[in-house]
């Protein structure tokens, strides 16, 4: 396996495919970079290189005990940046892992950093603050971490129904959710508890300011789980000259539900 070792210990696996000008790929709690093949094949199908990473404590990752904060997932993307020594690379985050790249940016800049790609993202702010009311209650976060300290297994096996909308009539396979599942197990216990608690309570609005790259924002309205109108609309209006796009009836997971119009959405995006 393509593995990294970080400055404090952690062992990060990679997915590395093509060639070409590199899209690197952060992945959604409580999943791996597998969330990402089928961009990742069309892409570099493409003419395009694509990096897809485990965060630490989840996939084929390695399991410490602490650093489950976005200052340390954030020097993990430079590390491995700095690894491959990829330049004018466009980030791509997923949900949580849109705050995994901003903050990226909040702590190291763009020098490396060619565009910016937010899907369904936490950004700007995801939970309840006393400057942000409008955010989830931070009681929903105490009760998913409560399900998952009970029975983790059939937590995650229920929250792919509003994860893919299928609650509300998305179609996605058994296959699917049966991919979603075995991946999220994966992951240690106490990483899947502790990125909750992350992306209930970190702010990313000073990240968002340091952005100066071209910008894409795609978030579906009909989102459960991170909603629009307190995330994807505010991180498009404060980033200055960032493109939305809102995909009509969508869930949280429209990677797979919406694959064909991200993946030729993600290129047009690329390729301008």
């Amino acid at each position: 396996m393509s593995t990294f070792t970080t400055r404090d210990g952690a062992e990060i696996y990679y997915k590395d495919w093509g060639s070409g000008k590199p899209v690197l790929f952060s992945h959604g709690w409580p999943l791996d970079a597998d969330m990402w093949e089928y961009q990742m094949h069309y892409l570099s199908s493409r003419g395009y290189r694509t990096i897809a990473f485990d965060r630490r404590g989840f996939g084929r990752s390695s399991q410490p005990w602490t650093g489950y904060d976005y200052d340390t997932f954030a020097d993990d993307i430079h590390e491995l940046i700095e690894h491959l020594d990829l330049q004018d690379v466009t980030l791509v985050g997923f949900s949580m892992g849109g705050g995994d790249v901003s903050r990226y940016i909040g702590r190291h800049g763009t020098a490396r950093v060619g565009k910016l790609a937010l899907f369904g993202a936490v950004t700007p702010i995801f939970g309840k603050a006393e400057d942000f009311p409008e955010g989830v209650d931070q009681s929903v976060f105490t009760g998913i971490k409560h399900g998952l300290l009970q029975d983790r297994a059939q937590f995650i096996s229920g929250f792919a129904a509003p994860f893919y909308g299928t609650d509300k009539g998305q179609k996605v396979s058994d296959g699917v959710l049966s991919q979603t599942l075995n991946i999220a197990l994966l992951a240690s216990l106490k990483a899947t508890v502790d990125c909750v608690t992350a992306f209930a309570e970190t702010d990313f609005r000073a990240d968002l300011d340091k952005v100066d790259v071209p910008t894409l924002v795609i978030h579906g309205d009909a989102d459960a789980i991170v909603p629009f109108e307190t995330t994807g609309k505010l991180a498009a209006q404060q980033i200055e000259g960032a493109e939305l796009k809102v995909y009509e009836g969508a869930p949280h997971g429209f990677a797979v539900t919406h694959q064909q119009r991200l993946n030729e959405d993600l290129l047009a995006f690329l390729e301008r």
